[in-house]
């Protein structure tokens, strides 16, 4: 479970333009302006270091970066960065330049190292980044016993996310990401891959000092094993999502007794693990329109 400290790092406020307006040409020959993610690549120096580099809109990238080395253990906390500095002004209108991101720690590298050394390009878009064996720390992960979710919650939640003024409604291509606790949205952040938007997330957390155990996370993306350990590490043990789950995602869901709910829009969903995390109330779903999940998915 990812905890905030006392001690936390300075950070710039480097927030980027999310779209860009263009001209383009439809069917019938005619011209009109539309918008598009504005996506732009960040470079993650660590104590002078180059680590990755991040393609994204901008959004947080400070928070970005921080739950990036939290959610791929390169760090434990916090605490042991004294600052993250973002400056897009280097890649500005150089295709191929990216933005910096200079991280310095307080007290040098420390496990980085070792780590970034086991590189795996995952399923996430955008080509999201793991180091090291994460899978080997799942184990290690308790969620709260007692967590839960109700179906009348669910249902506010996934309107709550229709209702969100977002920019994949303005100029598509996005993901989005959320964390509620009941059906209040703390935070809702978008990104060119969800794995950004989560990370995202997990900074904010723990630069405001938010636990993770009676939270949900809802995405709008797949239910990767990627999203659940991420889910999992900051001690969130709800995921939702709009769209469905893999198996590995399901097994690691399955393993840390993480509730998985996917394919959820107005009143239809699935739940795919830890249904006693969900207090039923059968009768809000009457009056759904078509034939149920279960069915679709036969």
């Amino acid at each position: 479970m990812l905890l905030a400290t006392s001690l936390k790092p300075r950070l710039t406020q480097a927030r980027a333009e999310l779209t860009r307006q263009i001209s383009v040409v439809n069917e019938f020959g005619e011209s009109s302006q539309v918008h598009i993610p504005a996506e732009r690549a960040l470079t993650v120096y660590l104590d002078k270091k180059e680590l990755v580099t991040l393609m994204t809109l901008g959004a947080s990238p400070e928070c970005l970066v921080l739950g990036f080395l939290l959610n791929q253990r390169l760090i434990q906390s916090v605490s042991e960065i004294e600052s993250v500095t973002v400056d897009w002004s280097l890649g500005e209108g150089e295709l191929g330049q990216p933005g910096v991101a200079a991280i310095k720690t307080r007290d040098g590298l420390s496990q980085a190292g070792p780590k970034t050394a086991a590189r795996v390009v995952t399923t996430g878009c955008g080509q999201g980044s793991v180091f090291g064996d994460l899978v080997s720390d799942i184990d290690a992960i308790q969620l709260p016993a007692d967590a839960h979710i109700s179906q009348a919650t669910l249902y506010a939640l996934v309107n709550a996310i229709r209702i969100q003024e977002t920019t994949y409604k303005s100029s598509g291509s996005v993901h989005g990401c959320a964390l509620f606790k009941g059906s209040d949205m703390l935070m809702f952040v978008e990104d060119v891959g969800r794995h950004n938007a989560v990370d995202t997330i997990a900074g904010w957390m723990v630069m405001n000092d938010v636990s993770g155990h009676d939270k949900v996370f809802y995405t709008t993306g797949r239910l990767t094993s990627e999203m659940v350990i991420k889910s999992a590490q900051m001690g969130v043990p709800i995921a939702v999502s709009r769209s469905g789950i893999t198996q590995m995602g399901l097994e690691v869901a399955e393993r840390v007794q993480l509730c998985a709910i996917g394919r959820a829009t107005n009143k239809r969903f699935l739940c795919f693990s830890a249904p006693h995390r969900l207090k039923w109330q059968a009768e809000l779903a009457e009056g759904s329109s078509g034939k149920s999940m279960l069915q679709d998915a036969v």
